[in-house]
């Protein structure tokens, strides 16, 4: 086990669980569905549990959390506001949701097989993240 692979796959981990966040956080004050807000929230519930738990074994391998890439936080942005701007709907919520679990899920499955000495916990908590937002993305695909 790497300490250094499993510090690089615990800061991915803790960087998509935080884009997650905000950008669920981001769509909310424009879903009309109730169905789709409870999905929203029920997600960013997982995901700040998941976090915390980023966070403490990230302490454990003396980690620091960094934020999400100001380029990738700026584009999620702009891409979110431009989208809702042109069509306030929930379709288009779940549409941008499904995109960014998409590339979550592709970044964090990414780094599980690059990281392949980390700790297994690590490797557990990262497949958590992947399976939740995957889970989101089936909850949500009656609203594209």
């Amino acid at each position: 086990m790497h300490k250094n692979e499993t510090t690089e796959l615990l800061k991915e981990c803790n960087s998509g669980i935080r884009m997650g966040i905000d950008s669920i956080d981001d769509v909310l004050p424009s879903v009309h569905s109730d169905r789709l807000r409870h999905v929203l929230e029920e997600c960013r519930t997982t995901h700040q549990r998941l976090g915390t738990e980023t966070h403490k074994l990230m302490s454990q391998y003396g980690a620091e959390a960094e934020d999400p890439s100001l380029v990738a936080k700026g584009m999620s942005w702009l891409k979110t506001n431009i989208k809702m701007l042109a069509e306030p709907s929930d379709s288009t919520v779940a549409d941008l949701i499904t995109d960014g679990c998409n590339m979550g899920v592709k970044s964090l499955n990414g780094y599980v097989n690059k990281y392949t000495g980390a700790d297994p916990e690590a490797v557990r908590l990262a497949k958590q993240v992947i399976r939740s937002e995957e889970k989101l993305c089936a909850d949500i695909r009656e609203f594209l």
